[in-house]
């Protein structure tokens, strides 16, 4: 043995992972590494982010000993190599290293924890293929022969991927008990680095699905401790800013998730583009429009799109906020009729398409999208969608007049973006109550609250929002009655309504609303409401 090899170990155990790839890569060009040392080689480039390298070793290991008489050395070794393929978007390489451990083990039918560890992989196969549901049986076999073991990190996967299965198939509090219960093995440090980071990334996952922040903010943080303990790692360390860069972002520290946004973005392009790296560039075009600054925000949508990462429901709000309506629209009925039986990705766009669908004028279908928000939101018990719900239904109220009954529900979705610390979304449905109290008459508190608003949009950068919700809008000519009638237009009243409401004659609300189309240079009511919307005029 060579002093390069007993180097390589000991970095390898103290996690330097940089150390310990150079010390074996040395040893190996020295002389071939033994297969129990190539798979710490193959471990170690992986984690510094040379993925071919790490595959390379793993292929090695199966290649020396796939014609042992013990195959258990070559069923692990392709159970890493579909492990990190499978994960990494190979499907079809993954699930050939899938076959090549189940013909091993056919070989020899001998009981052993590697039949675990392959039907854990069959599972993930299914997952990756659209069948959660059909994962459940081989996630069910590898938990058992874990236990049977004593394999805590194989019973740690397996309970991730089962967790992550009753979540997609509606399970939520199952799931996240799972995931829990996972979680505390990896905290007692049970499970190979490998293994750590993909389960860490997988459970917040889990949580961002069922839009568990506060989950989501505990993990995360020790998922930071941990790269932060390893400060040679690359792989993982991308993901863990990916994350903390969301959770500032929905905090309200928005200097930070830029710096933090930018860092993943660099992390998980070099030295290969990693799966993450949408998602990275999805955060920062998000932080870009809510800044207002829809040039970036519009490149950093197509670089996410063009890294795999769906741009929707941002882009779709970037296109709301340059009055191109129609397109936001279209993209999100888009998005909702392919995820017409997957109820949480609806609940992400449904609260989006509510405001689109106000902006043109389509107060039904707003009001059909909240209520479907709001049974959502019950059944999930997510103090976040909770929140949405609340405030999508009390915009919708608002459009159509109800401004008494929209107060209660705005205040409610207030109070809990504030206990979830989401300044920007708090500063937002303010906008709203503001607007409420107006309606109702009580112009003092409404201006109160518009002036609070203001002052929190513009301490988080918000320009955009500030811009918008200025004293004294463009009416492009509008006279103050006829401001008023497109107000009253604009919550969907008929003439007769807008009438009434206003105390004028119905002939002389229809004089107002053709000078106001005129005006505006608009062709009809609905777009007259699209323009109210667009330009919080109600």
């Amino acid at each position: 043995m060579t002093d390069h090899v007993i180097d390589g170990r000991v970095m390898f155990d103290r996690r330097a992972w940089a150390g310990a790839f150079a010390a074996l890569s040395m040893a190996d060009r020295e002389a071939p590494l033994a297969p129990d040392d190539l798979e710490l080689l193959a471990m170690a480039a992986y984690l510094v982010g040379r993925f071919d390298d790490g595959v390379a070793c793993w292929e090695r290991v199966y290649q020396v000993c796939r014609d042992e008489p013990d195959v258990t050395p070559a069923t692990r070794a392709a159970f890493w190599l579909a492990f990190v393929l499978l994960n990494d978007g190979e499907l079809a390489r993954g699930a050939a290293w899938v076959h090549r451990a189940q013909r091993l083990l056919d070989r020899n039918p001998v009981d052993c924890v590697e039949r675990g560890y392959v039907a854990y992989c069959a599972a993930l196969r299914c997952v990756f293929d659209g069948d959660p549901a059909g994962a459940a049986p081989d996630f069910g076999a590898a938990a058992a022969a874990g236990e049977r073991f004593g394999n805590d990190e194989l019973v740690a996967l397996a309970q991730v991927g089962r967790g992550r299965c009753l979540i997609r198939t509606g399970e939520v509090a199952a799931g996240m008990a799972l995931l829990d219960e996972a979680m505390s093995t990896v905290l007692l440090g049970a499970v190979s680095p490998v293994a750590v980071g993909d389960l860490y990334c997988t459970v917040i996952d889990g949580c961002r699905e069922v839009f568990d922040v506060r989950r989501a903010q505990e993990w995360t943080a020790a998922l930071s401790r941990w790269c932060d303990a390893q400060p040679d790692l690359v792989l993982y360390r991308g993901q863990c800013l990916v994350h903390r860069a969301e959770l500032m972002l929905l905090g309200g520290l928005w200097p930070q998730a830029r710096v933090e946004a930018e860092r993943a973005c660099e992390r998980l392009a070099r030295p290969r583009s990693q799966p993450a790296l949408g998602a990275a560039y999805y955060v920062r075009a998000e932080l870009h429009r809510m800044r207002g600054e829809q040039t970036e925000a519009e490149s950093g949508y197509r670089r996410a799109h063009a890294a795999g990462r769906e741009p929707q429901p941002g882009l779709a709000l970037l296109r709301l906020a340059q009055g191109r309506t129609a397109e936001a629209a279209s993209a999100l009925v888009r998005g909702l009729e392919e995820a017409r039986s997957d109820p949480l990705t609806r609940a992400r766009l449904l609260g989006p398409y509510v405001e689109v669908a106000l902006a043109t004028g389509d107060v039904a279908s707003a009001r059909e999208s909240a209520e479907e928000l709001a049974g959502i939101a019950s059944a999930s018990h997510s103090p976040y969608l909770d929140a949405t719900s609340a405030y999508a239904r009390g915009s919708v109220l608002l459009a159509e007049g109800e401004a008494g009954e929209a107060l209660p529900l705005l205040r409610g979705a207030r109070a809990g973006w504030v206990e979830l610390e989401a300044p920007y979304e708090a500063a937002r449905t303010r906008i709203l109550v503001a607007r409420a109290c107006g309606l109702l008459g009580d112009q003092d508190s409404a201006g109160r609250e518009l002036s609070a608003a203001r002052t929190e949009l513009a301490g988080l950068g918000a320009l955009s929002d500030v811009e918008r919700r200025r004293d004294g809008p463009r009416l492009d000519g509008l006279t103050p009655r006829e401001h008023e009638v497109l107000r009253e237009l604009a919550t969907g009243k008929t003439n007769r309504a807008v009438a009434s409401a206003l105390f004028i004659s119905e002939k002389t609300a229809a004089s107002h609303v053709s000078n106001i189309l005129r005006k505006l240079g608009l062709e009809s009511r609905a777009a007259a409401t699209a323009y109210a919307h667009q330009h919080h005029l109600l």
